[in-house]
């Protein structure tokens, strides 16, 4: 098994009621899937969320949805943002 921190920001902290939840997954699991998983714990507010919010693992830009993600690693969920 694969464990992936999740950490949520902003909004999507608000649509999913938590500031951050511990994910146990196959090993291999990909950004992809783990988006997947999230959309079915949280399907109304947060799903629209997703739709449109940005994500780093572990401090880094991704890019590549279908990059498996090893043990350990936390997932950013960065709504989008505005003002200046």
């Amino acid at each position: 098994m694969t464990t992936v921190l999740v950490r949520y920001f902003a909004s999507a902290r608000a649509a999913s009621g938590v500031d951050q939840e511990v994910l146990q997954l196959p090993v291999g699991a990909s950004v992809s899937e783990v988006l997947g998983l999230l959309r079915e714990r949280h399907p109304d507010a947060l799903g629209r969320i997703l739709e449109a919010a940005s994500f780093l693992v572990d401090g880094i830009a991704v890019r590549d949805y279908s990059r498996p993600l090893p043990d350990g690693s936390e997932l950013d969920v960065l709504p989008p943002f505005a003002g200046g």
